[in-house]
């Protein structure tokens, strides 16, 4: 079974992440599985940064499209991996 993996990483995710997550719930036909991480702290803190990991389902051109359109989005690094 081949494995299609976007790797995310939001480095300003105060400013980014509304329009990530507009992005990914128009895709959610083609996202298996997310998983969101960010550095947290029982004082409250959040960490500006944080990196979501998206398991795909569909074709090398909804990868692509989907990888393409989150790096638009400025402080957002997109990483394919196909395994």
């Amino acid at each position: 079974m081949a494995y299609s993996l976007l790797l995310v990483k939001i480095a300003h995710r105060s400013s980014a992440a509304s329009e990530v997550q507009r992005i990914l719930t128009e895709s959610g036909r083609i996202i298996r599985t997310r998983l969101g991480l960010h550095e947290t702290s029982s004082e409250g803190y959040c960490a500006e940064d944080g990196l979501v990991i998206l398991e795909l389902r569909g074709g090398e051109e909804d990868t692509r499209t989907l990888a393409e359109t989150l790096s638009r989005i400025p402080g957002v690094t997109v990483h394919a991996v196909h395994m």
